[in-house]
């Protein structure tokens, strides 16, 4: 449980980092795709995938063989919270993208790497990638739809 309790704290502080950079009024204004999923929508998904962000993370903790694979974790979770103070915080649109391309890139071989190590571990980050793929494209169309905001 412990070991839980210190993956869920990491994915914890990644998650603060929307207090930290709320959307506020610039996104608001932004054009935006017809698809964007509505306000209410982001905070249920990601405290859920935090969830099983952390439960892999510590399934990994106790495995042998797991070392690649938790190294991947580090560097979603760096990546991931990363994202937040560059889009919401710098208003960095398309740096954002490039932080959201290399996180699908570190999480999509995670789950490749973890295939070998824990099959549940893959079951749990799937939604996570799915997810991922939804803002990857939402970061894309709201760039080309906002040329002007860099």
């Amino acid at each position: 449980m412990t070991v839980f309790l210190i993956f869920l704290l990491a994915c914890a502080a990644a998650g603060a980092t929307g207090m930290i950079f709320p959307p506020g009024d610039w996104y608001r204004q932004l054009e935006k795709p017809d698809w964007t999923p509505p306000d209410w929508v982001f905070p249920i998904i990601w405290p859920a995938l935090y969830i099983l962000i952390a439960i892999a993370g510590a399934r990994l903790a106790g495995t042998a063989g797991a070392g690649r694979v938790l190294a991947l974790w580090a560097a979603q979770i760096a990546l991931n919270t990363l994202w937040t103070p560059v889009f919401f915080g710098a208003h960095r649109i398309q740096l954002g993208l490039v932080v959201l391309a290399l996180l699908w890139l570190v999480v999509a071989a995670m789950i490749l790497a973890a295939f070998w190590v824990d099959l549940w571990v893959v079951v749990l980050l799937l939604p996570y990638l799915a997810w991922l793929s939804v803002a990857l494209a939402l970061n894309h169309a709201i760039w080309r739809l906002n040329p002007s905001m860099g």
